[in-house]
């Protein structure tokens, strides 16, 4: 990855099929490593290990980086590139496909995921503020004066590594 790193910060003007080839290149270079990275996260996601796919951020935020700044290259060398390495650019369009999709994948595992955090939250908020009469004696029978009680009263306890 540092070469790809170097690369993408020297900002090079493409003059060479060669050039043309290392800054593709290096833009799939940085891409595959940003593709594990979201693929593994997904899974991880999807396990319910979020703690485990949280640690992952700092990493991802820097490979989408400098994916952005490879990708910015390849904007400002277009014609260069287009005329130097057509085959390797029809590469990285197809690379790019493949990223959108592991994307696509990855926003709705996360959607799925707050969707039943927020369920689970709902639910325990539901059932906390949910009073019922103790049973005793008839259908309006309290037990002292008004006092509500909850069948199994106790305290809630939410687990932070969900």
């Amino acid at each position: 990855m540092s070469v790809a790193k170097r690369i993408l910060d020297e900002r090079p003007r493409i003059a060479s099929p060669l050039e043309a080839r290392a800054l593709i290149e290096a833009v799939i270079e940085a891409l595959s490593a940003l593709s594990h990275l979201v693929g593994e996260e997904t899974e991880l996601v999807r396990a319910g290990r979020l703690p485990e796919a949280m640690t992952r951020e700092p990493r991802k935020a820097e490979l989408a980086g400098i994916y952005m700044r490879g990708v910015e290259q390849v904007k400002l060398n277009a014609v260069a590139l287009a005329r130097f390495a057509p085959d390797q650019v029809t590469r990285l369009k197809l690379a790019h496909i493949g990223f959108q999709a592991l994307i696509d994948t990855n926003q709705l595992v996360l959607a799925t995921a707050r969707a039943v955090s927020e369920s689970i939250i709902r639910e325990l908020a539901t059932d906390a503020g949910k009073p019922s009469r103790a049973a005793s004696y008839g259908p309006a029978s309290t037990v002292g004066a008004g006092v509500f009680a909850r069948p199994n009263a106790g305290p809630l306890v939410v687990s932070r590594r969900l």
